[in-house]
């Protein structure tokens, strides 16, 4: 019986309804949000995206280069310019410049041991002053013996004296008249002399020959300095010195172009040394031959103005020897204006945006929307300025932008 009440318990009652559960209102809001902002997601997603552009730079041009027929590299080289050295061989004592010390004509910079030679010049100086000496004192014997001369003639009117006492008197008059021209001789011979020791003295002093400035010392105090530097560690030359104002740039013409630059044409100088900075030249000549192994001839283009020449924010500038240059040789003369930079981008970049032209500059990812007044072509490019910031020459800008693209796109470059 115990077994029948325990299965009893075990059957399942189905006329009792079935309980189900109820879903609060939490439930509904919860599963209803869920399509919003699974939408929120998607779009936020597809806005944020970041936009594959092709983008281009700004650059810098020059007007000048639409007349510009020929382009040219070359060196700047002083047309002036010398090894010093001296003429006389000895040790050198004293050094007065240095590389970049500018000097006069004339001025001495350095001098070579000359104890030896210095002495020499004092004694052939003392010899001219014993000569001119001597020269006094045959005066006075040639004024004792003209005297003596005048009262023998005298005596012998009166017949005081006999006719050889005359005779005496004028050959001492004589004799005494040659001395005086040969102490004057002396003299010249001496003062020759002291002049010959003078420019010994003067050899050993080395001079600048021309304004200029020191390029390169050759040679250190201590070093034995020879004329031909033929002996085993000698030095020819001390320094180097050029002349600034000499300045002109070399540049090789092939032959098929020569033609196309001529004497006195208006050029623009280019230094690697200054890529910012123009200078205005002038074709001064052509060297009259080809190099056969090159087949190209030189031409020498001088700077216009050395004087005052001045960069950016109004730096000097200091033009030196050897720099590397860029000639354009010109078809024209250009006014100062044509010769002023113009930044320019390539006419793609430009877009309109609410009827005015801007040009997406990329910045830390970010598309930047910059208002710009276009102005004239300068070949394939267009020149601009920015109304709001400056464009400047490196700038990343978007290669027609897109109609969707606006300013804060997040966007990365095509290119690899």
């Amino acid at each position: 019986m115990q077994g029948s009440d325990q299965l009893q318990q075990l059957k399942i009652d189905r006329s009792s309804p079935v309980k189900r559960p109820v879903r609060s209102w939490r439930f509904w809001l919860v599963a209803g949000a869920i399509p919003f902002v699974i939408g929120i997601v998607l779009l936020t997603s597809r806005l944020g995206g970041e936009t594959s552009v092709e983008t281009t730079s700004v650059v810098t041009a020059y007007p000048y280069q639409a007349v510009t027929l020929l382009n040219a590299a070359g060196y700047v080289v002083a047309q002036r310019k010398a090894s010093v050295a001296s003429k006389a061989t000895g040790r050198l004592e004293w050094l007065g410049v240095v590389e970049g010390s500018v000097v006069k004509e004339n001025e001495v910079i350095a001098r070579i041991e000359n104890k030896d030679v210095s002495a020499a010049a004092d004694q052939a100086r003392a010899n001219a002053t014993v000569a001119q000496a001597v020269i006094g004192q045959a005066e006075a014997e040639l004024h004792d013996a003209d005297a003596a001369y005048q009262r023998a003639k005298n005596l012998l009117a009166q017949k005081y004296v006999s006719q050889s006492a005359l005779d005496s008197a004028e050959a001492r008059y004589l004799k005494a008249k040659a001395g005086l021209n040969s102490a004057k001789a002396g003299l010249l011979a001496a003062q020759a002399n002291a002049r010959v020791a003078e420019v010994a003295v003067g050899q050993t002093l080395i001079r600048a020959p021309f304004d200029g400035v020191v390029l390169t010392k050759n040679a250190n105090v201590g070093d034995t300095v020879t004329p031909f530097s033929a002996a085993i560690d000698t030095k020819g030359a001390v320094v180097t010195i050029a002349d600034m104002s000499t300045l002109e740039v070399e540049a090789d013409i092939s032959e098929s172009n020569l033609q196309k630059v001529r004497v006195d044409q208006p050029c623009e100088i280019q230094l690697d040394a200054f890529p910012e900075s123009r200078f205005k030249g002038v074709v001064s000549r052509l060297v009259p031959t080809v190099d056969r192994s090159k087949a190209t001839v030189l031409a020498k283009v001088r700077f216009a103005d050395l004087k005052g020449i001045s960069g950016e924010a109004g730096k000097a500038i200091r033009i030196l020897p050897e720099m590397s240059a860029k000639v354009a040789f010109l078809s024209k003369e250009v006014t100062e204006e044509k010769r002023k930079p113009r930044t320019v981008v390539n006419p793609d970049a430009v877009a309109m945006r609410d009827g005015q032209s801007v040009v997406f500059v990329i910045a830390e990812g970010k598309a930047r929307m910059v208002p710009v007044r276009t102005g004239e072509l300068l070949g394939d490019a267009l020149t601009v300025s920015g109304l709001d910031i400056p464009l400047r020459p490196g700038d990343k800008l978007v290669l027609k932008p897109a109609a969707r693209l606006r300013d804060g796109s997040r966007v990365v470059s095509a290119q690899k």
